[in-house]
């Protein structure tokens, strides 16, 4: 673990790395939210894999700035799950958990069908062209790193007309949360284009008002996705047997045996330069 811990797991040709030079001289809270957002993004994209180190020396080295807007930034990944921070032991990237993935989207079938229902009556022209462009965008993205957040930002456009501001923060706090394992799920083709296929559904039962099944599509879609992922990181765990249980619901699994078999880890990302997110 030698080399690994002496160093910060980004430290890559300079072409390669996070450009950073002007985190040095921003203040404070800046330069800890901004190296937060870095650390994130490469946990995000695979750079920092579960139970990589994130040595708080390395990480201040790696930015140029000083211990504490890095404890600051530690904390704050911590709080938000994508953290593990030991006693004696140090900080490390969290391990993803199956049972979580699971929580974060059966959570989010509730919200967001609450969130879906409020917003139908409220949605315009412009903004069903907006959340119809947010679509596009989404289904023609390859990038797995943008692709989670033109996934999010096509989500909040639905929602953002519901004119409920704490329950589009929670929701927004809960797709933040549930990335890394959003990014397993684009590791099959054949589920993202099933998942794009819903999405234009859905988006075509909010332009007919069709609040009953479009409350529907969107609870099947997430806990859909919640037992998918549930079941891939179950048997991606050490010591797994592959035994798993089977999908809740919907009618779409049945490829997905075949498809498990391409999954990729989230270990084999190569390096890449820091995507800018796409804001909701």
């Amino acid at each position: 673990m030698d080399d690994a811990t002496n160093r910060f797991p980004l430290e890559l040709p300079a072409d390669e790395g996070l450009p950073f030079a002007a985190v040095a001289v921003a203040p404070r809270t800046s330069a800890s939210r901004m190296v937060a957002d870095a650390l994130r993004a490469a946990i995000v994209d695979g750079r920092l894999p579960p139970g990589a180190p994130l040595r708080q020396d390395a990480v201040a080295r790696h930015f140029s700035v000083s211990a504490i807007p890095v404890r600051e930034a530690l904390r704050q990944l911590e709080s938000e799950g994508w953290a593990k921070v030991e006693m004696h032991k140090g900080a490390t990237v969290a391990p993803l958990s199956a049972e979580e993935a699971r929580e974060i989207y059966e959570i989010r079938a509730a919200l967001e069908s609450l969130a879906l229902t409020l917003a139908i009556p409220n949605h315009t022209g412009e903004t069903l062209g907006e959340a119809q462009a947010l679509y596009e965008a989404a289904e023609r993205e390859r990038d797995p790193a943008l692709y989670v957040a033109r996934n999010e930002a096509f989500h909040m456009s639905l929602y953002a007309p519901a004119g409920r501001p704490q329950l589009f923060e929670m929701i927004g706090t809960l797709h933040r949360r549930g990335e890394r394992y959003l990014r397993v799920k684009f590791g099959l083709p054949e589920h993202k284009r099933v998942s794009d296929h819903e999405h234009g559904q859905l988006i075509r039962l909010v332009r007919r008002k069709d609040i009953p099944n479009a409350q529907k599509l969107i609870a099947d879609h997430l806990l859909g996705t919640g037992d998918l992922l549930y079941r891939l990181l179950r048997e991606q765990a050490p010591g797994s047997t592959g035994s798993t249980r089977k999908p809740r619901r919907n009618g779409r699994n049945e490829q997905e045996g075949a498809d498990e078999t391409r999954t990729g880890s989230i270990r084999d990302a190569k390096p890449r330069s820091q995507p800018r997110r796409t804001k909701g």
